[in-house]
C-alpha cells in the first residue's frame, strides 16, 4: 500500500526552535558538551558537514549533536581537535541510539574522530523501506513534520574558516528536526510492518562501514567521458594524468576536479596538444586551482605519448565476476531468460510492498543467483543459499526468494521492455570503455 504523501502546507522553520548555540572551539567546550548530553535522555541525533567538492579530504567540518535534555552543538572538529576528548565522548554514550540521515555518508568522517555507534537509526534508509517517495531530509521533514527547512546552503565550503553564521544556523536545523523525524519514521514502519526489515539493514550499514574497502582497480577509469575513448594510448594519457592529478589533489588536500576536471584529461587525449601553450590553456581553462605544477604534467603527458605498446592498458579490463547483462544472451542464453524474468518478478514484488527495487534486493544477489544454472531439487533452498552469499538480509531472502523461484527453471527470455531502468545491472559508469 503506498504512503500518503499528499501535499500539505509547511511551516517554514528558519532557526533551530531553542536558537542557534555558540560553536565548540576547543577541548574544554568539546568535554562541556559530553556533560551537557549526558543530562539528557533518549536517542542523539549526529550530523556532519564535509567539505566534498572542494576538499579531497572527506573529514567532518562541523559536527551537529542534539539529545533531548542534552541540548544541541555545534562543534568546529578542525579546532576541537583532542581525539581522546572524543573517543570520552563516544564512550559515554555507547549503549544509545545515534540517528543519521543518509548514514553511509557520515559514518566514515565520524569514525575518523572516533565516534563508532553501535545502535543506528538511518531516517533516509527508513523512509525508503517505508516506501515513501522522497527521502532528502527537507522533504520528509515537510512531509512527516509538516516543516519546512532552508536549504540554501547544502553546497557551501565548510572548510572556510570562520563559519557564517547563516551556515551554522542552516547546520543546526539538520538535528533540531531529526529526533521528532526518527520518531515519525518509526510509527510509519511500525503501521506498515517493516520496522524489522529497518533494524535489519541499520546494523548491516554498522558492519559494513567499519570495514575498509579494497582499493579499487584502474580507479581512473571512472573518468567522464573515458567511453568515447577508442585508443590504448589515448588511455594512457588519461590514466598518467589522472594519477598525477590525485597525488597532487591529496598533496593540497583539493577535490580532483577543482585541480582540473576530467573535460580536460579527456580533451587531452582526444586532442593531443602539441606544445606547452596549448597544454596550459586547456588545463587552466578547466581548472578552478591556483598554481598548479602544469609543466611537470606537461612532461609526464609528453613521456606518455612515447610509452611502448606493451606499457599502454588495454582497451578492456580483463573481467572480474559476471559480465554485463547485455552479454548473457550471447554467453549464457539460459541465464539470460531467468535473468529477465527474474527482473520483471522484482519489478513487481517491489511494486506490491511499495519498496524500491534496489531495496528489497541488491542487483547483483539477483544476477549472481540468475547467472548459475541450479541443480535439481528444490529451488527455493538454491536460492536462499545464492542470495545470502551475496549479502542479501534475512528480510530481504524471505520477501523476495519465493518471487524468483519460477524465474529459476524459465528457458525463454521475456520480449523486452521500453527502455527503463534495469534493477539487476550496474550503473553505465561502472562498465569499461569498449573498442
Amino acid at each position: 500500500m503506498p504512503i500518503d504523501e499528499t501535499p500539505r502546507i509547511a511551516e517554514p522553520l528558519l532557526l533551530p526552535r531553542a536558537g542557534i548555540p555558540p560553536l565548540v572551539e576547543d577541548d574544554a567546550g568539546l568535554r562541556n558538551v559530553i556533560d551537557q548530553l549526558s543530562r539528557g535522555e533518549g536517542p542523539i541525533a549526529v550530523d556532519a558537514e564535509r567539505a566534498s567538492g572542494f576538499r579531497y579530504s572527506q573529514r567532518a567540518y562541523l559536527i551537529q549533536i542534539f539529545r533531548r535534555g542534552g541540548g544541541l552543538h555545534l562543534i568546529d572538529p578542525i579546532a576541537a581537535n583532542n581525539l581522546a576528548t572524543w573517543a570520552a565522548l563516544d564512550t559515554a554514550f555507547k549503549e544509545c541510539e545515534w540517528i543519521i540521515h543518509a548514514s553511509t555518508q557520515d559514518l566514515p568522517c565520524l569514525r575518523e574522530l572516533g565516534i563508532n555507534p553501535t545502535k543506528l537509526f538511518d531516517t533516509e534508509l527508513g523512509g525508503r523501506i517505508a516506501g515513501c517517495e522522497r527521502v532528502g531530509l527537507g522533504a520528509l521533514t515537510e512531509a512527516l513534520l509538516g516543516l519546512q527547512l532552508a536549504k540554501e546552503h547544502s553546497a557551501v565550503d565548510w572548510s572556510i574558516r570562520p563559519l557564517k553564521d547563516e551556515w551554522l544556523a542552516y547546520a543546526a536545523l539538520d538535528v533540531d528536526v531529526l529526533i521528532d523525524l526518527r520518531d515519525e519514521m518509526e510509527k510509519l514502519l511500525i503501521e506498515r510492518g517493516y520496522l524489522e526489515y529497518a533494524l535489519e539493514d541499520f546494523a548491516a550499514i554498522l558492519i559494513s562501514s567499519a570495514v575498509i574497502p579494497a582499493a579499487k582497480r584502474d580507479p581512473w577509469r571512472k573518468a567522464a567521458g573515458i567511453h568515447k575513448v577508442r585508443d590504448r594510448l589515448s588511455l594512457a594519457i588519461i590514466r598518467d594524468l589522472w594519477i598525477a592529478r590525485d597525488i597532487y589533489a591529496r598533496t593540497v588536500d583539493t577535490a580532483p576536479g577543482r585541480i582540473f576536471n576530467d573535460d580536460a584529461l579527456l580533451e587531452i587525449a582526444i586532442k593531443r596538444p602539441t606544445t606547452m601553450d596549448l597544454f596550459t590553456k586547456i588545463i587552466t581553462r578547466r581548472s578552478r586551482g591556483k598554481e598548479q605544477p602544469v609543466t611537470q604534467w606537461f612532461d609526464l603527458y609528453r613521456n606518455t605519448l612515447n610509452l611502448p605498446k606493451d606499457q599502454l592498458p588495454e582497451l578492456r579490463l580483463s573481467p572480474v565476476g559476471l559480465p554485463p547483462q547485455k552479454l548473457w544472451k550471447d554467453r549464457n542464453p539460459l541465464g539470460y531468460a531467468r535473468l529477465t524474468h527474474a527482473r520483471a518478478a522484482v519489478l513487481e514484488r517491489a511494486h506490491e510492498l511499495s519498496i524500491p527495487a534496489e531495496n528489497l534486493i541488491s542487483p547483483d544477489a539477483v544476477r549472481q543467483a540468475m547467472w548459475h544454472n541450479p541443480a535439481d531439487g528444490d529451488g527455493l533452498s538454491y536460492l536462499e543459499e545464492k542470495l545470502r552469499a551475496a549479502g542479501a538480509r534475512s528480510w530481504q531472502i524471505s520477501l523476495i526468494a519465493p518471487s524468483l523461484v519460477g524465474p529459476l527453471h524459465e528457458s525463454e527470455p521475456l520480449p523486452p521492455a521500453a527502455p527503463e531502468v534495469d534493477p539487476t545491472e550496474p550503473a553505465a559508469a561502472d562498465q569499461p570503455p569498449v573498442e
